[in-house]
């Protein structure tokens, strides 16, 4: 069972300090500033969409180059490795993998030569799949649980109602050994109402 990020609806006030200190985080250590959360609003409440960390991750079975595996019971996008195909994100079933931009350091926004003329202008906005900006790579990113901070996860730690909370393996051993023993006593008690109302007859 792989270890991920919960958000309480009831405790959220979609205020996304989650998804600065995400950013930010990450920015710190070197890597893309896009969020991996987003907080997500209805009529009465909000809530971070974050990655679940399948156990039996879609976007890990289709990448390509293996960029996206397994790693100390979570599901981690590896940047360096991405070549931009995009299926991880068409096969997520939650909308967990966004794509943001690379572009490389030694090469300056508009460098035209002889041998580079002009790339065409950036097409309108239309979506995150089909967006593509001349010269930047667009890289997969996705929730890593802040693997790389000893910390853990930034946004558990910001969240100023604690609406968020990292569930680990015993976290789903105690909430299904609760499960068992509510359907246990619901079972029992249904039973017992059974007798007596056989009784009765």
């Amino acid at each position: 069972m792989n270890r991920f990020v919960i958000a309480d609806p009831t405790l959220c006030i979609g205020c996304h300090t989650c998804e600065a200190a995400c950013s930010e985080n990450h920015r710190q250590h070197g890597l893309q500033s896009q969020p991996r959360l987003k907080v997500m609003r209805n009529n009465t409440d909000s809530a971070p969409q974050l990655c679940h960390h399948c156990e039996d991750a879609p976007c890990a079975q289709v990448c390509p180059v293996n960029a996206i595996t397994r790693i100390d019971g979570a599901i981690q996008l590896n940047e360096s490795l991405c070549v931009s195909c995009k299926l991880c994100g068409i096969a997520c079933p939650f909308g967990a993998v966004e794509f943001t931009g690379s572009r490389p350091r030694a090469i300056p926004a508009n460098c035209n030569t002889s041998k580079a003329p002009m790339a065409p202008p950036a097409p309108a906005s239309v979506s995150p799949f089909l967006d593509w900006v001349p010269g930047v790579r667009a890289i997969g990113v996705k929730c890593d649980l802040c693997y790389f901070d000893p910390d853990g996860p930034a946004c558990v730690r910001t969240c100023p109602t604690k609406s968020l909370r990292l569930i680990d393996n015993q976290d789903i051993a105690l909430a299904s050994k609760r499960k068992r023993e509510l359907t246990l006593h619901t079972d029992l008690g249904d039973l017992s109402l059974f007798q007596s109302q056989q009784g009765e007859l």
